[in-house]
């Protein structure tokens, strides 16, 4: 019997549907001032702090475009190869809600920064170019705090420190297919934006933000359904368990004989589902028109290519270049260009002296493992890289053993110190001398008869409780290949 699933539709009336799903994502670009006005866009500031006559839209007052803000759109736009507009221009959105104080948002509409465009992700070992409708920058609106005070079961406070910060929103074509797909996609681009130093991106304060718009159609039905917006997904798994649960609440409704309603969902993460917000708008709703106060934005061809020539290696151009020039597997290079620090603290080492493969060993382990315990992100300011590679080598080199040189690594993380002060201090010297690896190794078999007697018989499991009784009494300096030898030797006696 199939297993039907929590919608009430079996796996395989699931498989006789396709989803299409597209998304916009919005990204707080990283400016120290808001959009149109000088306003910090610190976070965490007492509320209603960071606000000024522009950004609060009181009567008489006019926006100013931030420059920095649309360099970095730029920046956006060129990465995901769209073309950048030489001519674009803000437009009012209007629509009424307690935290948009001008009554509209300041936004782009009919002439947006950029169009087209594409994405390219990579899941299950298989690639796929993800379209790029658009690009465009706009304000944020304020936050509306709906509990966390004595009166919120009958009032909403509202902080606009937010308000008017800039945002880049990018829209993808319609051409993911799969909840999967959709978060490979989001990682992709928050990886690209970070590399690029547009946005933090950082989902826990709202930096980076996703709504989804998905339908469903029979396989091989080229038109689409009807449509559904889902918003309030600020991180991966949301996103991928928002879009599993509203594609079988579609299908569910479709097998039922029903109609899907086109409007905008909102996921409810306590609930684990989505839940209907209000009906679905378009365009029109909005009654965009050229903003009175704001001039059209015209970006010289000199400047974009100002802009690209300063522009970093991109992750996809970083993970083939470690691959080919530095031997690794792809997820290996995958992992070292997690971030844009991390990559160039990898070259960084291996500059320094080091062996790629070991220092990507030691990286992905010993160095990830810290940083991640400590909740550090710039690797460089922990163990500077010159000194990874000195201990890198000097293991390599059997200088000190492996369990040495990472007792060595994690004083070196917590001190600063280098690999040469740690080493000696701490007296971690390879012992190599066959003279004193062997008194210690008769001393241990002359106290343990009876695991001798069993290693004699047959037993040659107790040949590891000899090496490692000798491995402990040496601190884990003596040389490991030694150690086989003369145990070997002496066992045999």
């Amino acid at each position: 019997m199939s297993r039907t699933l929590e919608s009430g539709v079996a796996p395989e009336v699931l498989a006789r549907y396709e989803a299409v799903i597209g998304l916009e994502v919005h990204a707080q670009l990283k400016t120290a001032s808001k959009m149109f006005c000088a306003c910090s866009t610190r976070f965490g500031d007492a509320p209603n702090t960071n606000v000024c006559p522009v950004c609060l839209g009181l009567p008489g007052t006019l926006p100013v475009i931030n420059r920095r803000a649309v360099e970095l759109g730029i920046r956006a736009s060129l990465a995901l190869g769209a073309t950048v507009q030489p001519r674009s221009r803000f437009a009012r959105k209007n629509y009424f809600y307690p935290d948009l104080p001008k009554g509209y948002q300041i936004s782009m509409y009919e002439l947006p920064l950029a169009t087209g465009g594409a994405l390219e992700i990579e899941l299950d070992g298989e690639r796929k170019r993800i379209g790029v409708t658009r690009l465009h920058l706009e304000e944020d609106a304020a936050k509306a705090l709906h509990e966390g005070f004595l009166d919120s079961d009958r009032s909403t406070y509202v902080d606009f420190n937010r308000c008017g910060t800039p945002l880049v929103e990018i829209v993808s074509e319609p051409d993911l297919r799969a909840p999967a797909e959709a978060q490979a996609y989001l990682e992709e681009l928050k990886q690209i934006l970070e590399y690029l130093d547009v946005s933090d991106c950082n989902m826990e304060e709202g930096s980076l933000r996703c709504d989804a718009n998905v339908s469903v159609r029979p396989r091989g039905n080229g038109e689409f359904g009807t449509k559904t917006e889902v918003k309030n997904l600020n991180s991966f798994r949301y996103l991928a368990h928002a879009l599993e649960f509203e594609i079988e609440r579609q299908i569910a409704t479709i097998e039922q004989g029903g109609r899907v309603t086109q409007e905008t969902r909102l996921w409810n993460v306590a609930a684990g589902r989505t839940e209907p917000m209000r009906s679905k708008e378009h365009a029109h709703d909005y009654r965009y028109f050229p903003d009175p106060d704001l001039l059209p934005v015209e970006i010289r061809a000199a400047w974009q290519e100002e802009i690209r020539a300063a522009m970093p290696e991109l992750p996809a151009a970083r993970r083939t270049r470690f691959a080919e020039a530095y031997g690794l597997t792809p997820y290996d290079a995958r992992v070292l260009t997690g971030t844009r620090a991390l990559a160039e603290y990898f070259e960084a080492v291996v500059a320094a002296g080091a062996a790629a493969k070991p220092a990507a060993n030691w990286i992905q382990g010993e160095l990830l493992r810290r940083l991640k315990e400590t909740g550090a992100d710039q690797p460089a300011a922990r163990v500077a890289p010159q000194e990874l590679a000195d201990l890198v080598g000097r293991v390599e080199g059997g200088e000190i053993t492996a369990a040495g040189a990472k007792r060595a690594f994690v004083r070196m993380f917590e001190t600063g110190q280098s690999a040469a002060q740690v080493v000696a201090a701490e007296g971690l010297e390879q012992m190599s001398g066959t003279g004193e690896i062997e008194r210690i190794a008769r001393e241990i078999i002359e106290r343990d008869p009876a695991n001798l007697a069993k290693y004699r018989a047959g037993n040659e499991g107790v040949f590891k409780f000899f090496v490692g009784q000798v491995m402990r009494a040496t601190r884990g300096q003596a040389n490991p290949q030694q150690v086989n030898e003369t145990l070997k030797r002496l066992l045999a006696e």
